[in-house]
């Protein structure tokens, strides 16, 4: 690296290192350890490290708020209950009250600088039957602020560690593990 860049070029257009880093980072933040090169695994620490540092300083900073939604009516099947209205089928919607987290202006902020870096995670069954059905999306600033964060809550920074593991077989590069402590 010489010594006028602040950051590791990884041998990549700017687009396609920022992509790169981008997944590492949702990788690490979602499965808690990835295995990649040293040198990428240096780059993708800066940004790990800052998310949760983010976490940490806002993960109390919300209130909650009771708030009166309107959910559709399901049977035992989990489909919706329609009935006929004016010679249309109409869902029919009941009124629950819901306790909701509502974030204040600097967690909120926060939020959408995690949701720049990290990527949408789709979680998808193992098993084959209803594949396409029993997908949801993984809120990770969510589990930020609310797994991740509490863990680090009296640690100042440090958040990751790198253990070398040893050299590729392909091409002799050092590989190495980055978890979070």
């Amino acid at each position: 690296m010489s010594k006028y860049t602040k950051y590791r070029k990884l041998g990549k257009t700017s687009s396609q290192r920022k992509a790169l880093i981008r997944n590492q980072v949702t990788a690490l933040i979602y499965n808690g350890k990835i295995i990649t090169t040293e040198a990428r695994a240096k780059e993708v620490r800066k940004f790990a490290e800052g998310l949760i540092a983010m976490a940490v300083r806002e993960k109390d900073n919300f209130e909650t708020v009771k708030v009166t939604a309107k959910v559709p009516r399901k049977d035992k099947d989990g489909k919706r209950v329609k009935e006929v209205v004016d010679g249309k089928k109409v869902t029919v919607y009941d009124e629950v009250e819901k306790e909701i987290k509502k974030d204040k202006p600097s967690r909120l902020h926060a939020r959408r600088q995690m949701l720049k870096v990290l990527y949408d995670v789709t979680e998808v069954p193992s098993t084959p039957a209803g594949r396409k059905r029993n997908t949801k999306a993984v809120d990770l600033p969510a589990k930020l602020f609310d797994e991740i964060a509490p863990k680090y809550a009296n640690r100042n920074g440090g958040y990751t560690r790198i253990v070398k593991i040893g050299q590729r077989k392909g091409d002799g590069a050092m590989e190495v593990l980055l978890e979070l402590v």
